[in-house]
């Protein structure tokens, strides 16, 4: 079981940052009340969840927090789970013209003072900044800068679970997956529809199979395109990019996409990719 608690002042990007620890496998709780952490802890230790990873973020807005989060911390480590405090800092003028740009009041503002509530903010975490295990600065962050460092502190980057790739076969005829990031087109190879005993078979048959792997274009083909892939991956992965669809589309989805999707699936698998196979239009 592994908890990461994301903290660190208001405006700093800790919403941004729940969202892309959920997008990585964690479960995510916003703004739990304090009282409430340890048997949330106990909770998640005592289930068919203990080997699970959940994010927390806790702040101003739950009120005096800071030696409470500690003690479970402590508490949690001493019980052999991991936990890892995120801390996400921000310069006091980058985080003014952050809530004057979303029109929000610092949780602790009072009067309208979002610039001594700041002040006061800061003087309260400090303690708990000094003991966590990472601190952010985001003062200079885009969304796309955050989002990379938070996948190289918690993510698996450069591991084959680090981005799903996802082959689709599909009939033009059909139209084009929407959701597709890279698009084949295989019309150019031999196709079975014209063999009377092909017809009604499909890709996932030996015997359509032997047929377009029997043109020698087919090879050809697939060989480019893993060579495409190859550099790809990796600068997709780079990118912090989760999911890759590739569509390969023949007239109907039924022979030439599916037996090439097959094909490209077996090789991106060897390769250590974690690859799911859609064929789209095979039952049309």
């Amino acid at each position: 079981m592994e908890f990461v608690i994301i903290t660190g002042m208001s405006g700093a990007g800790k919403t941004q940052t729940m969202k892309f620890m959920e997008d990585m496998g964690y479960f995510c709780v916003d703004n739990l009340p304090i009282f409430l952490l340890p048997k949330f802890g106990e909770l998640c230790g005592g289930s068919e969840l203990k080997q699970g990873k959940y994010a927390l973020v806790l702040d101003v807005r739950g009120g005096d927090f800071v030696q409470e989060l500690l003690d479970f911390a402590d508490s949690m480590r001493d019980t052999a789970v991991t936990v890892r405090i995120l801390f996400l800092d921000c310069s006091d003028a980058v985080l003014i013209s952050r809530h004057s740009e979303n029109k929000k009041l610092h949780p602790l503002a009072e009067g309208g003072n979002n610039e001594n509530a700041i002040v006061r903010e800061r003087h309260i975490l400090e303690p708990l900044k000094s003991r966590a295990d990472f601190v952010v600065d985001t003062t200079q962050f885009t969304s796309w800068d955050l989002k990379k460092r938070i996948r190289e502190l918690f993510g698996e980057e450069g591991g084959a679970g680090d981005m799903v790739v996802e082959v689709i076969s599909f009939g033009f005829k059909y139209s084009v997956p929407a959701n597709a990031d890279l698009v084949f087109d295989v019309r150019f190879l031999a196709n079975p529809y014209y063999v009377p005993e092909l017809r009604n078979l499909t890709g996932n048959d030996r015997a359509v199979n032997d047929y377009v792997m029997a043109d020698e274009n087919t090879g050809v083909f697939l060989g480019k395109v893993t060579d495409l892939l190859d550099f790809l991956v990796p600068l997709y992965r780079r990118e912090s990019k989760q999911a890759l669809v590739i569509a390969v589309g023949c007239t109907g989805g039924h022979h030439r996409s599916v037996t090439v999707a097959n094909q490209l699936t077996r090789i991106l698998s060897e390769r250590g990719l974690n690859v799911t196979l859609l064929h789209r239009d095979i039952g049309r």
